[in-house]
């Protein structure tokens, strides 16, 4: 099944609240993605796919148990103000390291990194996709 979690940020308060087709996910991969990312790079927006189900019937996946195999992040923070994507890429690979080392852990992992401007940018001109 396709979950997908939204993070907003309220401006004025800068406090997290929650948007999602499923507010509280069962996959504690997913819980952990949605933490790291969140204390790490305060995202204004952080969308989490997983993916995984479309992928069980992978020779790769052979025999695997996991259900949070791949995901699709789409995730906007200042923390990316003056970083190219390969840069950005690589904060949010050594953040999520453990859950992509681990078995039956992140095999695939896909990544839109925006910052504020880049995403309202996107929005102004009618091109914002919130995922791929």
């Amino acid at each position: 099944m396709l979950r997908r979690t939204v993070i907003t940020v309220a401006r004025a308060s800068r406090r997290p609240f929650s948007t999602t087709m499923a507010s509280s996910s069962q996959s504690p991969v997913e819980d952990a993605i949605r933490e790291k990312i969140t204390a790490a790079l305060n995202p204004s927006t952080l969308e989490i796919y997983n993916d995984s189900h479309k992928h069980a019937h992978h020779k790769a996946m052979e025999g695997s148990t996991s259900r949070e195999t791949h995901f699709k992040l789409v995730i906007t923070s200042p923390e990316f103000q003056s970083k190219r994507q390969p840069a950005r890429h690589r904060l949010v690979y050594s953040l999520l390291k453990e859950e992509m080392a681990r078995e039956g852990g992140i095999h695939a992992l896909q990544l839109k990194t925006l910052t504020p401007e880049e995403e309202a940018k996107q929005k102004a001109e009618g091109t914002w996709e919130g995922t791929f």
